[in-house]
């Protein structure tokens, strides 16, 4: 049973496992003389080549296909065969908020990242497509309707497991095995073909433009946009943010670069709010190379920050940036768009840098924009544990929506 456990524990999609013990199984005094059984090695298995070909001749029918990289995809490590053939294809690829990383922001086929709640920048390269190829994907990472309204584009899903039934999720084609080989199989398959997707995606630049505005503005309470940019800045490529679920994930997925797979970790699908820190823990200790910063809006700092507790005595170093307004700020951003108002989303602090201090580790205020970014970098070069306040200016939120709907009359 401790054999199967670890076996399913491993196997897609992969998740901790409940083993139960007998209480009196101390009573069992039957001998027992055979040596455990060796640990088997999930392993993923080849794609059919049936459907490799069914998926070729679809392909080949299309115009304008885009990629959509899913959770799978990071977590299956395909960035190689996904980049090969984007490259050899010319083929754009978007990113899920989970998928962040597992194709480079900075490749020129990346159009960016897509789940945002409005239509956003991203939506326009899947508006002409005909064709879907999702890598990766999972229902549970956004709504489908959100590419695919009509039902009418294609859908080659590739994945170690089948697709979920989803009216816009129809998918004409599945290929079911690992995910490097499926697609280095289509890939191969396609040598003598490339597609004229014509340049560049309709708003590609769009998203760039409101990051480079962010990196100059320098209001106090900070603009979400300075915020992204100065964290962007303070953390090397192979560093890792955990974004906690509010306000502050839905402006780290759109607007932060993130060059590769698990280095920007959101929580999204069941949307577990204070996973950031405890999270973070893990993190590091996984990864002592890196250093680790956890996101989070002080709503869901509040649920977990006990956990200082443990990264102090555990010695475990990490930084906490604390997107400070008083509320939870997703919840009256949704109640502002649906209702016109908001109520009972305000909360109160304590004094964060006190409390900090009160667990044995570093506290910082910020004032004022400038200092952010020095902060940061000095708080994620200390090799213990540190907490940073920055008050965040959530004006800045139905700014943006507003601006997101009026998208089509530009474009």
């Amino acid at each position: 049973m401790i054999r199967k456990a670890f076996k399913v524990a491993e196997t897609e999609r992969p998740a901790a496992v409940y083993l139960a013990v007998p209480e009196h199984i101390d009573a069992d005094e039957t001998g027992y003389d055979l040596a455990p059984l060796p640990r088997n090695v999930v392993r993923a298995e080849a794609p059919s080549p049936g459907q490799v070909q069914r998926a070729v001749e679809v392909l080949r029918n299309a115009k304008r296909p885009v990629v959509l990289a899913g959770h799978g995809a990071a977590r299956c490590d395909a960035t190689a065969a996904l980049m090969r053939f984007s490259d050899e294809l010319g083929v754009h690829v978007a990113n899920t908020f989970h998928g962040k990383g597992v194709m480079p922001d900075d490749h020129p086929n990346s159009i960016g990242t897509i789940g945002f709640m409005r239509r956003d920048y991203v939506n326009f390269g899947f508006d002409s497509a005909d064709v879907i190829v999702a890598v990766g994907y999972e229902l549970q990472e956004f709504d489908p309707v959100r590419i695919n309204p009509d039902a009418d584009k294609k859908i080659i899903h590739i994945h170690r497991f089948p697709a979920e039934v989803d009216m816009h999720y129809p998918v004409s084609v599945g290929i079911i095995g690992d995910i490097s080989e499926s697609l280095d199989a289509l890939t191969d398959a396609l040598a003598d073909h490339r597609f004229d997707t014509g340049g560049a995606v309709p708003g590609s630049g769009l998203l760039a433009d409101e990051f480079a505005r962010g990196q100059q503005d320098s209001r106090c309470p900070l603009a979400p946009q300075r915020i992204v940019a100065d964290t962007r800045a303070a953390l090397g490529r192979s560093d890792v943010v955990l974004v906690d679920t509010g306000a502050t994930k839905m402006w780290m997925a759109r607007l932060y670069p993130t060059y590769e797979r698990n280095t920007c970790l959101i929580s999204n699908g069941l949307s577990t709010m204070a996973f950031a820190l405890p999270g973070a823990l893990g993190v590091k200790l996984a990864k002592h190379a890196a250093k680790v910063l956890a996101v989070v809006g002080d709503g869901a700092f509040l649920m977990n920050s006990q956990e200082i507790e443990t990264a102090v005595r555990e010695r475990i170093p990490l930084v906490v940036l604390i997107w400070e307004d008083g509320g939870y700020g997703l919840i009256e951003w949704k109640m502002d768009l649906e209702l016109g108002e908001h109520h009972y989303v305000k909360f109160t602090n304590p004094d964060v840098v006190a409390y900090a201090e009160s667990f044995g580790a570093k506290g910082y205020r910020i004032t004022t924009a400038d200092q952010l970014l020095p902060t940061l970098k000095a708080a994620l070069d200390d090799d213990g544990v540190s907490l940073i306040a920055c008050p965040v200016d959530y004006s800045e939120n139905l700014r943006l929506t507003d601006t997101l709907g009026h998208l089509d009359e530009t474009l």
